[in-house]
């Protein structure tokens, strides 16, 4: 299949856009300017994230954050805090960087693909999609959705992640001139509600005529896939230590996994079970539970540890128990916080 820049494709995806876009609380009404803000901090909550689960972070950020001036000038343990469920730590600290730089530079966003890349957490495609939704510059956007679009569209059998590149130049292919962030969005659209991974609804696609992979009447069968790799499993040990109604925290290392956030107590995360080695105190151990957390690379398979003990440290934060959901821990150790409140006094 060969296309030109600006083709049919383009025109039929956009004619259906106009009819069929969602309704997302990030997206200008049609006619109305986008606000790069809005668009800047959806496209970063969307990096890891689904639809539906970013659209209560988006309103609850942009309700107490309304500008990038605001969210700058917040509390970063406010913004990590309200961050958690939206996936790497790390982004939420580029997003606090990112907006003290703009705000820095008087509030403004770069309106080009270079000058968006500049700043801290935004990568090529999230550079992309802003230049493209937020300015209207020709920017070729591919995400998951966009990816699975193109290869359908091609019928290419090449398999992820090895065809990024032909997926992009074909992208680029059938990307106009004109409307460049609506095209953007399209294919978001249109593979998120029609080209879906599991039964796409060929029949109501606005492509359905040049899709090469629909004529092979295999189209779910696409994009082709490289065989996976098992996920490697670590052993560790969570630590619940607790006195006079609160509970020890620690704030974990700025680089690395949840870099930077609130924690309970952990040994090391290794092949071998720890046991109780970095425990943070000499205590009556006892296990209160288990549990398995599921990140990007690896799976943990974590024990769950507590003790008491009559008179507090100075080794960390102690924090009430009573109000241990208000510390902002990250998904894991809220689960484990979970295991051990059966505990609490």
């Amino acid at each position: 299949m060969s296309v030109d820049s600006g083709s049919e494709p383009s025109a039929a995806l956009l004619a259906w856009y106009d009819r069929h876009a969602r309704r997302l609380p990030w997206r200008a009404a049609r006619g109305a300017t986008p606000d790069p803000y809005r668009v800047w901090l959806s496209e970063v909550m969307l990096q890891q994230t689904t639809v539906a689960a970013v659209k209560s972070y988006f309103e609850t950020f942009t309700t107490r954050w309304p500008t990038v001036a605001d969210l700058a000038a917040a509390p970063e343990d406010a913004v990590m805090s309200a961050w958690a469920g939206l996936g790497y730590y790390a982004r939420a600290r580029n997003l606090i960087a990112c907006a003290r730089l703009v705000a820095a530079e008087g509030g403004q966003f770069p309106d080009t693909e270079e000058g968006l890349r500049a700043l801290p957490g935004i990568g090529r495609y999230t550079a992309a999609a802003i230049a493209a939704i937020a300015f209207g510059r020709r920017a070729v956007v591919v995400d998951a959705n966009v990816e699975r679009v193109v290869t359908r569209l091609f019928a290419l059998e090449q398999p992820l992640p090895a065809a990024r590149p032909e997926i992009g130049r074909l992208a680029d292919q059938i990307t106009p001139a004109a409307r460049a962030g609506d095209f953007a969005q399209a294919m978001m659209d249109l593979g998120a509600t029609i080209c879906t991974p599991r039964n796409p609804a060929c029949a109501l696609c606005p492509l359905t005529q040049d899709c090469a992979a629909r004529k092979t009447g295999a189209a779910e069968t696409y994009p082709r896939k490289a065989a996976k790799t098992a996920r490697p499993a670590r052993k560790g040990t969570i630590f619940w230590l607790q006195s006079e109604g609160a509970v020890l925290l620690v704030r974990r290392p700025a680089r690395g996994l949840l870099g930077g956030m609130r924690a309970l107590p952990t040994g090391p995360w290794q092949a071998d079970d720890p046991g109780l080695a970095d425990a943070p105190t000499d205590a009556p151990w006892h296990e209160a539970g288990a549990g398995r957390h599921v990140f990007t690379h690896f799976a943990l398979d974590y024990r769950l540890m507590v003790a008491r003990i009559s008179s507090r440290s100075n080794i960390g934060e102690w924090w009430p128990i009573a109000e241990i959901e208000t510390a902002g821990l990250p998904t894991l150790f809220a689960r484990a916080a979970r295991l051990a409140l059966p505990e609490k006094e």
